[in-house]
């Protein structure tokens, strides 16, 4: 899936001094406060961390309230989607009208009916609401569904994107990937093939060459024949 990156950042953490006595403690909390949420200094949302305090004393600033400075080397798990990356999610909520995404358990993406392509149908089978492809009739989706679909817009402030199913290659997951084997499966048995039908090719060549020989012997003899 687009849209995950890790990135390694030196950081400044400030630290009250009422949680000096437990240093690291505060600062797996200050970096905490981060998670799933957008940043700007990263430009993504934070979903994991791995950190390096690189201080081993603290300095003191000064202000009105004195704070503990540290410095940190940290490892990041970023989430930055952007216009026409895919992306994966799960199907939570499906009607005519719409297909409401989970992203990685934290954010929402909705596609609207006009960005759903035509091969994809709604219909109701059994009590189940469903888009349902005209062309390939395993090719179903429906609540917890896994799909992937393309990016339109991302509003960073409430982590809401808006996506699309109009490519050819979005759609189920499951049913993308199978095809997608299916497909290589196809490629490899025609390569097998094609090197199957220039073996043989090269055998009957190969073959041939005697034939020649032998005929080109027998006229030689004959000729000889002839001439005594």
């Amino acid at each position: 899936m687009d849209g995950l990156s890790e990135a390694e950042a030196n950081l400044v953490v400030y630290v009250h001094p009422s949680k000096s006595k437990n240093v690291p403690q505060a600062i797996l909390r200050e970096l905490s406060s981060l998670l799933f949420k957008f940043n700007e200094t990263f430009d993504g949302v934070l979903l994991a961390y791995d950190v390096n305090i690189l201080d081993r004393q603290a300095k003191i600033l000064s202000g009105i309230h004195p704070y503990l400075g540290l410095r940190l080397k940290a490892q990041l798990l970023l989430f930055s989607p952007k216009p026409d990356m895919l992306l994966e999610g799960k199907v939570v909520k499906l009607s005519q009208e719409s297909i409401h995404v989970v992203i990685l358990g934290f954010s929402s993406a909705i596609i609207t009916a006009e960005n759903i392509r035509q091969e994809f149908k709604y219909k109701i089978k059994d009590g189940e609401e469903m888009f349902a492809s005209r062309s390939h009739k395993r090719h179903v989706i429906k609540v917890g569904t896994m799909i992937r679909f393309l990016v339109k817009s991302v509003d960073e402030e409430i982590l809401h994107i808006t996506g699309s199913l109009m490519e050819a290659h979005t759609g189920s997951i499951r049913w993308l990937d199978k095809k997608s084997e299916e497909t290589s499966e196809f490629d490899r048995s025609a390569m097998k093939s094609r090197d199957r039908e220039w073996q043989e090719d090269k055998t009957v060549d190969e073959g041939a060459t005697p034939l020649s020989n032998s005929n080109h012997i027998k006229k030689s003899k004959k000729r000889r024949i002839a001439e005594d």
